[in-house]
């Protein structure tokens, strides 16, 4: 399987208007395998990690994609129990993922939903202490990601926690595998393998943190076939006062 370059292949749901039950199937099937293989643990991991590098009374936690908001919710939870508190925001452009997402938050009044082009956020009118951007960065295309990266840095005034996939002919061939006996949508099926093939190396992931050299980077790599890519944007607010 050839995937020295990352894929340009498009994603159905980036490309088809799907009702909000075939939505909501999707989605159950992206919890499906993120419980199943860890991947939100990993984002909360970066989470804590940020946190407990730079203490404070009180947080705000942006997801940029948060789609039906489980990690919100797992990050509400798990930290309804530190003494701080914790304000957490989910942006998406997808109305119906967002009509989902506060469907499944009414016991979580710390999470708030808005329909948001982070882009058009201004830094000096919206600052957020930590940036969170799981399974989204591999829809962009390397230049778009550059843009991207550089407003979440403007944004975030302690870091950005980035969960996204590595690129491997090992993860597709497990993902079949665990797609036909766990995964139900067609959909999810089809982009789980895109997504994949849209993923990372290490040294892309790298080339990136490059540019960014106000900032400190941590790439890792996390099982199952993930990237936990941690930007500490703290020293940049430093020297910036």
């Amino acid at each position: 399987m050839a995937l020295k370059e990352r894929s340009c292949a498009v994603e159905l749901m980036d490309t088809i208007e799907v009702d909000h039950q075939t939505l909501k199937d999707v989605f159950n099937d992206i919890n499906k395998a993120n419980f199943f293989l860890g991947g939100n643990s990993i984002t909360l991991n970066g989470v804590t990690q940020l946190i407990d590098d730079h203490p404070k009374n009180n947080y705000t936690i942006v997801d940029m994609g948060c789609g039906d908001g489980t990690i919100l919710r797992k990050l509400a939870l798990t930290f309804r129990k530190h003494s701080a508190s914790f304000n957490f925001i989910g942006m998406d452009l997808n109305q119906k993922a967002l009509d989902i997402a506060n469907a499944n938050s009414k016991d979580y009044p710390e999470i708030n939903y808005i329909r948001q082009d982070i882009l058009s956020l201004q830094p000096k009118q919206f600052q957020c202490d930590i940036l969170l951007c799981t399974l989204t960065m591999h829809h962009f295309k390397n230049p778009e990601i550059i843009v991207f990266m550089d407003h979440f840095i403007k944004l975030s005034k302690i870091g950005v926690v980035i969960n996204d996939l590595q690129r491997s002919a090992l993860a597709c061939y497990l993902f079949r595998l665990f797609s036909s006996i766990f995964i139900k949508t067609k959909i999810a099926k089809s982009d789980g393998l895109i997504s994949i093939k849209r993923g990372f190396k290490k040294k892309e992931l790298i080339h990136l943190s490059n540019l960014f050299p106000n900032t400190e980077h941590s790439i890792r790599w996390k099982w199952a076939f993930r990237y936990l890519w941690i930007v500490n944007t703290s020293k940049l607010r430093e020297e910036n006062e």
